[in-house]
């Protein structure tokens, strides 16, 4: 791999999307551009591409599955404490509070609205 942050997209399965929409919405305080691509009804992250970081969407086709056992994305966070709170508020479930990690700052982790397992991480 030739770039410094080889992830360039990732997708979330969703069972329903709106909930999903409304649930994200809440934690990280964003808004949705919603997107059909085919059999894909999708509802993308916002993202600035000239940034670096991945980009990627909520996605609710025939074959996706929520799980808390695959691949684990994790979201910046500026506090994953407060952002934790706002996964309750919005009806997620904490699995790892706040946890240190030494030198590379704080993490924990979330099961989302949809029974995706979810990661925070901050520096704080």
């Amino acid at each position: 791999m030739s770039s410094v942050n080889p992830v360039g997209w990732f997708e979330i399965p969703v069972v329903d999307l709106e909930r999903a929409c409304a649930f994200y919405q809440q934690v990280f305080l964003l808004q949705f551009e919603r997107m059909q691509m085919g059999p894909s009804d999708m509802a993308m992250f916002p993202y600035d591409h000239q940034a670096n970081g991945a980009a990627g969407a909520l996605i609710k086709e025939a074959g996706y599955e929520p799980s808390i056992s695959g691949t684990l994305v994790y979201f910046v966070a500026d506090d994953v404490a407060s952002t934790l709170e706002r996964v309750k508020a919005a009806g997620g479930k904490v699995v790892l509070p706040k946890t240190a990690i030494g030198e590379h700052g704080f993490i924990g982790h979330f099961t989302d609205s949809e029974g995706n397992k979810v990661g925070l991480h901050s520096m704080q």
